[in-house]
């Protein structure tokens, strides 16, 4: 049988697998599997679809030290249609918000904004941002004060500065900061593409 270590309070991990304790039980977001162990349901995240999980799987270093803790105040920015975001929310916020976590999750979309705020409305503590993730004014109003931990991911030409002004803003002291530098959008000084998740922490 897979060993089934778990990485933080909602999730583990089997193999090469990665699993969420799911905050909304019996409800997928992406159409991703799901199971029940000892009445409780995971859901499987899908580090092809996520950099967030292959960063988990890949990284040498302790992967619980990326992960946020329960009830802990997270920012996402570029979140997409949200698929992240609720793996995130599952750890941070578990069902029903019991934890008294907030993942806020900014968006610049409007047709991903709808399916983000659908996801909310389910998930209590999940508060979705319409906007530019580049300024801060945009997350302020939203936030409960800095964030514990904050992930970027952006297709936008000033990808590095842009995690400095918004880490430098909002993310607190000893909190964790993770990039998902995306080589299309942004050449490191070099002139080398540049991959990959990259952490932080202050």
């Amino acid at each position: 049988m897979a060993r089934k270590p778990k990485l933080a309070w909602g999730i583990r991990r089997e193999g090469r697998s990665l699993w969420t304790r799911n905050a909304v039980r019996g409800v997928s977001v992406r159409g991703e599997r799901r199971k029940t162990d000892a009445r409780i349901e995971w859901r499987f995240w899908d580090p092809s679809r996520s950099k967030v999980a292959a960063a988990l799987l890949r990284t040498a270093n302790d992967p619980s030290q990326l992960l946020p803790e329960t009830g802990s105040t997270c920012l996402y920015l570029g979140a997409s249609f949200g698929s992240t975001v609720s793996y995130i929310h599952d750890q941070v916020c578990g069902a029903g918000n019991h934890h008294g976590g907030q993942v806020v999750a900014v968006e610049i979309a409007p047709r991903a904004m709808r399916d983000l705020s659908e996801l909310a409305s389910i998930r209590p503590g999940l508060v979705p941002v319409l906007g530019d993730a580049r300024q801060p004014q945009t997350v302020a109003p939203y936030i409960r004060g800095k964030a514990d931990w904050m992930h970027q991911d952006l297709s936008i030409a000033d990808q590095a500065e842009t995690f400095v002004r918004m880490a430098g803003a909002f993310l607190s002291p000893g909190g964790t900061g993770l990039l998902s530098l995306k080589a299309a959008s942004e050449r490191s000084s070099d002139g080398e593409n540049t991959p990959g998740i990259q952490p932080r922490c202050n």
